[in-house]
């Protein structure tokens, strides 16, 4: 259980997620050049938007592996706004936008951690900051991309679509790298870290 004094961020908390957030902005600018690709693949379907859901929960894992390594407040929004600050930086095509976009998305799994206090981060809380991402996400689309026009039905299917992406990418993959940079001893001044040397 955490104490409020190790809830504090320390320097190297700091260091750490800006390291990791570097990283993972590339990634997501990575991520933006594959949607026109995928969006021509399915184009001829009238499922275009379907290239870009694909691939959403990309940027969703700033959020859920740094939250997952470092176990402490606010670690989740703070590091998706950086992720995205880095990507805007590289020359992400839509600019400052993508930041409002990583508050929205860094909101959606912090929620999720914050409701069990904080004392939780393992499996299950992960999968459900995915879909905390995917939700707050989703209704963002909604202001910025105009989803309101959509079908109800095709409307659900990109949710889930997102939602599966979320879950694979921001919770599957994120928990094996995580659990596997864990077992390095990487990650011994961490919270994952310590909980993986102590078995």
């Amino acid at each position: 259980m955490e104490t409020k004094k190790e809830g504090i961020w320390k320097l190297k908390d700091v260091i750490f997620v800006t390291m990791l957030c570097v990283v993972l902005g590339v990634v997501y600018l990575a991520a933006v050049y594959l949607i026109s690709p995928l969006t021509a693949v399915f184009a001829p379907t009238g499922l275009s938007l379907l290239g870009t859901e694909l691939i959403f929960g990309v940027w969703f894992m700033a959020p859920t592996l740094a939250a997952y390594i470092i176990q402490k407040p606010s670690v989740a929004i703070v590091a998706e706004v950086l992720a995205s600050l880095v990507e805007v930086l590289l020359g992400n095509m839509y600019g400052p936008m993508v930041i409002v976009a990583g508050i929205i998305q860094g909101a959606g799994a912090e929620i999720v951690f914050a409701l069990w206090r904080y004392k939780r981060f393992d499996r299950t809380t992960m999968y459900l900051a995915t879909v905390g991402c995917t939700i707050t996400s989703f209704l963002w689309s909604f202001v910025r991309s105009n989803y309101l026009a959509i079908a109800p039905g095709l409307l659900v299917v990109y949710f889930l679509v997102r939602l599966v992406s979320a879950f694979l990418f921001a919770g599957v993959l994120c928990k094996l790298m995580g659990d596997s940079l864990a077992k390095t001893g990487l990650l011994k001044s961490y919270a994952l870290g310590r909980a993986a040397a102590n078995g």
